[in-house]
């Protein structure tokens, strides 16, 4: 993880959780795909690809909204710095309430392009020199990260050690909100999109006073 103070670090672990729990929650409502992870979506595309069916054009649909999302919310990031995270975690609520809408009215490929474009625009919290430093909704680098940290226990080194304990915590926020994603899922469907929408509205609170603090440091 690159250099961060302890709120953002907090406020990353945050948005991971709600990652795993909109993306459980949206697999468990839709047919078993992701609207987080990429990788999973990618590998049923190329399965279903091969079978002939229509359901891959669903996997590319969800492909595509990722990256049009993760361009909306680098566009938004640009035009809203130094209110960066603020503005585009406001848009990720946005976009999450409209899942949860459509949800609730049983139109589940309006539930899956809302929280498809939510999730890929979140990734843009984080930024470094204008490009993404830290993906919060896919953990295939953290996993790399955590095994790298193995490798430097082995030739002691501090530096790779701390790493693999930041990553790590961040595997483990994402896949504690997809457990509690699920859970809610299966006792509670009929609130589970509005609540993680609320989720991230939480989180949009918790960045503005973030960067409030920062402005007042930096003026």
């Amino acid at each position: 993880m690159y250099r961060m103070s302890r709120a953002d670090r907090v406020l990353a672990y945050s948005i991971a959780g709600a990652a795993g729990f909109v993306d459980a929650s949206g697999f468990l409502a839709a047919d078993r795909y992701f609207v987080s992870f990429m990788s999973g979506n990618t590998t049923r595309f190329g399965v279903e690809l091969a079978r002939g069916s229509s359901a891959a054009a669903i996997a590319g649909m969800l492909l595509g909204g990722f990256v049009v999302g993760v361009a909306l919310g680098a566009l938004v990031a640009d035009r809203f710095e130094p209110w960066r995270k603020t503005s585009v975690l406001i848009a990720a609520t946005l976009l999450l309430f409209a899942a949860a809408a459509a949800q609730a009215f049983g139109f589940t490929l309006g539930l899956l392009l809302g929280a498809v474009l939510a999730m890929g625009a979140i990734n843009n919290v984080f930024r470094k020199s204008g490009e993404v430093a830290l993906g919060v909704t896919y953990m295939t680098g953290a996993l790399v990260r955590v095994g790298e940290g193995l490798a430097g226990l082995i030739k002691r080194s501090a530096q790779r050690r701390r790493g693999a304990f930041e990553s790590l915590l961040l595997w483990a926020s994402l896949s504690g909100g997809g457990f509690v994603g699920a859970l809610v899922y299966l006792h509670a469907q009929p609130v589970v999109g509005w609540l993680g929408a609320l989720w991230v509205l939480g989180l949009t609170l918790a960045a503005w006073r973030i960067e409030a603090r920062e402005s007042v440091q930096t003026n």
